[in-house]
């Protein structure tokens, strides 16, 4: 096979030696390129600090739900309302937080480290636009909001709802900084940091709640502003961390000299626009199929209530995988060692289809005690154990290549074609055909985990095909 001897690649763009690869730079000329070299012992540095900041994540909504459960259901009914939309707003920032660690670790995996830093700056500029005009929006439309997506609410919990979200709206531009300086430690491959402000958030949440609920006696509205102050204390430390020191491969040194680049802006936004698309689909259409289980009884809507806390947890692990190959992705694409991209996310798929299946034969197993511990009558106790059988064979089988291989796509700026797929499967296939089987057939609750199974297959049968293609190497995030 041919090969271009100016960068050490045959005509695929693959690299297929061991020689260092000269790129330009617009800011430092020329950079030297190596091939990628993520060990085993790397892998696991990085892997395994993503997977416990997952689970301390799903912890903070749990532990706030259950500390303000002893002010009564109208607060418990009122936070989980106001949750549901900060999951998108929560969304809205992950998205945009993935598309400047995609920009910055392929610039990373090309050695510009000034450009990743620069990459860095223009994400907490984004970021902080973006969550100013929501947290505006949602200052003066919050009761509007509540409204118009839940209808009638009774006035104990519009009123909890109400004090709970006017602080967690004032709490989004910390959230924002946050999300990206998270998302710039892991890039530069270092997920312990963000781990542990993670689980310094959990242990300030908990003793704040403690404090502001059980002794000053101040409800939801306690609840809130324990997780305003976590949420401020974390993203001054994460960007002061950036900011102090300027050895870091990505740092915000100068970030108060304002200097918005166009450039760099729009390729993070090509990644971050449709990943934000396609998550805020993927729950809008979560919610649509819910409403499935409230026509079926209070035993469908507490057994679906406890198979999603139980499948949420189980999901955690996959989501750390998912994380860490966009990580890993970006960086071998950046220096342009394809080779180095198959390989690492064929390993990665492997750790995460052997992490799952361990999961889930354990959940299988340890099913009935499992489910006993939340105190469910006989029929929703049976109808949990339903649900989660489905899920535990569908999930097993199919959910590693429908959300964690996209992840490697994402890495070379196919996003796009994410959206595309996720979109078209979550409506046509989820959606329709959970409300299919569910009236149509008669299969009643039942329909919206085998429609959820149906989903994970032929959104993982697409996701595998265009990676086979090749098609995701022609993309191009930074020149």
């Amino acid at each position: 096979m041919e090969k271009n001897k100016t960068n050490g690649m045959d005509k695929s763009g693959i690299i297929t030696s061991n020689e260092p690869v000269i790129h330009s730079s617009p800011i430092d000329t020329p950079v030297t390129l190596t091939p990628v070299d993520w060990n085993n012992k790397r892998l696991f540095t990085l892997f395994w600090p993503l997977i416990v900041e997952q689970l301390f994540v799903v912890m903070i909504g749990i532990v706030d739900m259950v500390m303000v459960s002893s002010v009564g259901e109208h607060a418990v009914s009122g936070i989980s309302l106001v949750e549901t939309i900060n999951f998108l707003i929560i969304t809205a920032f992950n998205a945009i937080a993935t598309g400047g660690s995609v920009v910055a670790s392929q610039y990373l995996g090309r050695n510009e480290e000034k450009n990743a830093s620069c990459s860095a700056r223009q994400l907490i500029y984004i970021g902080l636009v973006i969550s100013v005009v929501l947290m505006i929006l949602t200052l003066f439309t919050r009761r509007l909001m509540l409204r118009a997506i839940f209808g009638n609410i009774a006035d104990d919990v519009l009123a909890s709802a109400d004090v709970y979200f006017i602080f967690i709206a004032l709490s989004y531009p910390f959230l924002a900084l946050y999300t990206a300086a998270a998302a710039m430690f892991r890039s530069m491959g270092n997920s312990k940091v963000p781990m542990r402000a993670v689980i310094l958030l959990n242990i300030f949440n908990i003793a704040g709640n403690a404090f502001l609920i059980y002794v000053l006696k101040l409800g939801v509205a306690g609840a809130a502003i324990s997780t305003f102050i976590g949420r401020v204390i974390v993203a001054v430390i994460l960007i002061k961390l950036l900011t102090k020191d300027k050895t870091r491969l990505i740092n915000l040194c100068g970030i108060t000299k304002i200097k918005l680049e166009g450039a760099m802006i729009k390729r993070i936004l090509n990644i971050g626009i449709p990943s934000g698309l396609e998550s805020s689909m993927f729950q809008v259409g979560k919610i649509l199929i819910t409403r499935i289980f409230t026509m079926f009884g209070t035993a469908a809507i507490a057994a679906n209530a406890v198979g999603a806390t139980i499948n949420s947890i189980a999901f955690m692990p996959g989501s750390g995988f998912g994380m860490g190959l966009l990580i890993v992705a970006g960086h071998c694409i950046g220096a342009g060692d394809y080779l180095a991209v198959k390989k690492y996310t064929k390993k990665i798929m492997i750790l995460s289809y052997l992490t799952y299946f361990i999961i889930n034969i354990n959940i299988f197993i340890f099913m009935d005690p499992i489910i006993s511990v939340f105190n469910l009558s006989a029929e929703a106790h049976e109808m949990c154990r339903t649900f989660l059988k489905i899920h535990c064979i569908t999930s097993t089988l199919f959910w590693c290549p429908s959300f964690v291989l996209p992840n490697a796509l994402k890495a070379a700026g196919d996003a796009r074609y994410v959206m595309v797929v996720a979109a078209c499967t979550m409506w046509l296939i989820r959606v329709c055909s959970a409300f299919f089987m569910a009236y149509t057939l008669g299969l009643g609750p039942v329909a919206v985990y085998l429609a959820m199974g149906a989903d994970f297959l032929f959104r993982g049968i697409f996701f595998i095909k265009r990676w086979r293609s090749n098609k995701w190497i022609e993309k191009k995030v930074i020149q």
